[in-house]
């Protein structure tokens, strides 16, 4: 059997100390370029793989990204957590979750516990605890990198966002462009930013299309299925039911394709129905969901590059902005004659 190439067999052939070899592999400045190709030429060639553990004790890194959340939507976190582990492999750091309690006391002491015991290099927020006060307090005391995805405020932050009251704005327009006038909304959670924007891009919607906003229209949600079905029963079970229902998230507007067609109810024929995010469930409805695409894994993938490029060079982390697309499908028709 074969013995495993070392750091020592990867610095000699390449000519350089081991310390050379190591900064290198750790992306660390202060390098020539010419070293830096000749060491991963001989890596390359030599099939090295570094030890995780002998890479933490050179650097004084865990090379451990955590993955901190609270949030009812297994669809979105999934999308999320593929992302982040796939830049984490990239840069041959490992990614470890982290689930967090909502309330502010809970959450810090759940935090520094997970600190205390795995000791990350950085941290990748997830909506809602990205605008967790007490939680973003804690991190900045302890000088602990992190990257936020949609967090309500994006300047001096690194990590990744979309404009989603924009989104929802083009989603109104969709609905009205099918001649639909009287349009319901499922907003979410109320601690996440996405639900301030994606209501915001709603009303905007509406002035645009000079219809009236009717609060009667809008049913708080908390971006979970159960809560879709419980406003969908309040929006259908009114004299005058909408013609269309706009959700927050994908999620909530499957709660509301169930309620219709526990009611009777055609979709699209009799109800038009969208959602926001465009996770595996709008393809798992029948009929399949028109939704807004949030590239959820790439937005996980480019906060952990950011987050990774932060830790490696202090201050080289950047806030990045990714686009949005409409993915139209069965779930939005004309309006009923």
């Amino acid at each position: 059997m074969a013995s495993r190439v070392r750091i020592e067999d990867v610095a000699e052939a390449a000519g350089v100390s081991m310390k050379t070899v190591s900064r290198v592999l750790n992306r660390e400045p202060n390098v020539r370029e010419e070293t830096r190709e000749r060491v991963l030429e001989v890596v390359e060639k030599m099939r090295y793989v570094p030890h995780i553990s002998a890479r933490s004790l050179a650097g004084n890194r865990s090379f451990l990204i955590a993955l901190l959340y609270n949030n009812p939507s297994d669809n979105y976190l999934m999308g999320i957590m593929s992302g982040v582990l796939a830049a984490c492999e990239q840069q041959q750091y490992n990614m470890m979750l982290g689930p967090l309690d909502w309330d502010s006391a809970r959450m810090v002491a759940k935090f520094d516990e997970l600190i205390s015991r795995s000791r990350p290099d950085g941290v990748v927020l997830t909506p809602p605890v990205t605008d967790a006060p007490a939680l973003l307090a804690r991190l900045r005391e302890l000088e602990i990198p992190f990257a936020s995805i949609s967090p309500k405020v994006r300047q001096n932050v690194v990590g990744v966002g979309m404009d989603e009251k924009q989104a929802a704005f083009d989603m109104v327009s969709h609905l009205v462009s099918l001649g639909h006038r009287r349009i319901a909304h499922i907003s979410g959670h109320p601690d996440h930013g996405a639900t301030k924007w994606r209501l915001a891009g709603y009303q905007q919607g509406l002035k645009q299309a000079r219809l009236e906003f009717d609060p009667d229209l809008v049913v708080p949600g908390l971006f979970s299925f159960d809560s879709g079905v419980e406003a969908a029963r309040t929006l259908l079970g009114g004299k005058r039911r909408p013609t269309a229902v706009f959700a927050a998230n994908d999620d909530m507007a499957a709660g509301v394709v169930a309620v219709a067609l526990e009611r009777g109810l055609r979709v699209p024929e009799d109800l038009a129905v969208s959602g926001f995010d465009n996770t595996p469930v709008s393809n798992q409805t029948f009929p399949p969901l028109t939704t807004v695409h949030q590239p959820v894994r790439d937005m996980g993938r480019l906060a952990t590059l950011e987050l990774l490029a932060d830790i490696q060079r202090p201050g080289s982390g950047r806030m990045l902005h990714v686009p949005h697309t409409l993915q139209l499908r069965r779930s939005t028709g004309a309006v009923p004659a």
